[in-house]
């Protein structure tokens, strides 16, 4: 029998975030706010940079010291801009990368700053042919290299990067960049969309991930492991499935994590579209001794 929940890690994209990824489901919304009444702390830990995720929550209701867990960990703020956590990765390292990873697809890296230059990529036009809605919403913070490692300057060291392309294609860089040199150097996770054939390869700084700074996060708010619940549907919620006390997969999640799941004993929620979040949420606050 799992105690109350009192800290929960939601994903955004296929989890909160429905399949249009435009906005929140007035369902979902109205259990992330009845969740945090009842006292529990709400957290969105999302792949997204900080930039990217707030827009989405504006106007929810939900409390000012809502935590985000940004960048897959890197970057951990509440929803009014308060700085919790942050971690780089060494530009040199970043450099390194771009040289791998340039023939699997298009490099991306992402610094915490605000404005033209948060990102910088070296071929727009080869980003834009998968994740075009990504490109057409972060244009005005986008800076142009080429070479990529022109924009990567030792000081100034970016928080994350990426590369993305075809499923298979992530799968080989992912195989290259563990057995290279630069495998100690930072950590990587796949997100996976095979529907339309775009995987993503995020790049971090040594031992970052979701379940790194939920961890840091449950510290800080003195809420152990049992106490804490983790939802989301990808790879890069593994690690935080894997920390959590409670983990819930949502049913649109692959079929081989859903499979993962059910050997690890991780629950599972009705899919991102039929607001699952909302059911996980509604279930868990029904449960609770002080509801009775």
């Amino acid at each position: 029998m799992h105690p109350p929940v009192r800290l929960v890690a939601i994903d955004m994209d296929g989890t909160l975030l429905a399949s249009d990824m435009q906005a929140i489901s007035a369902r979902n919304a109205s259990a992330l706010k009845a969740a945090q009444e009842f006292g529990i702390t709400i957290a969105i830990a999302t792949g997204r940079r900080i930039a990217y995720t707030t827009p989405l929550l504006e106007g929810l209701g939900l409390r000012a010291n809502t935590p985000l867990i940004a960048s897959n960990g890197a970057v951990i703020r509440t929803l009014e801009g308060r700085s919790i956590d942050r971690c780089h990765m060494e530009a040199r390292v970043a450099r390194g990368l771009c040289a791998l990873l340039r023939p699997f697809g298009a490099v991306v890296f992402t610094f915490d700053r605000p404005g033209r230059g948060e990102l910088i990529l070296e071929n727009l036009e080869q980003v834009s042919g998968r994740i075009a809605l990504w490109v057409e919403t972060n244009r005005h913070s986008i800076e142009v290299f080429n070479p990529l490692e022109k924009g990567l300057v030792d000081g100034e060291d970016p928080i994350q990067g990426m590369v993305t392309g075809g499923v298979n294609r992530m799968k080989e860089a992912e195989r290259a960049l563990k057995a290279s040199e630069w495998a100690s150097s930072c950590e990587c996770v796949r997100t996976e969309y095979p529907a339309r054939d775009v995987s993503i390869l995020d790049l971090l700084p040594p031992g970052v991930s979701k379940g790194w700074a939920l961890e840091r996060l449950a510290i800080s708010l003195g809420v152990s492991r049992a106490e804490t619940m983790a939802i989301g549907d990808n790879w890069n919620d593994v690690a935080m499935f894997e920390w959590a006390g409670q983990a819930v997969v949502m049913a649109n999640a692959a079929q081989d994590l859903r499979t993962m799941a059910k050997t690890r004993g991780w629950k599972q929620a009705p899919s991102n579209d039929d607001h699952g979040v909302a059911v996980v949420l509604e279930k868990a606050l029904k449960q609770s001794p002080a509801a009775s």
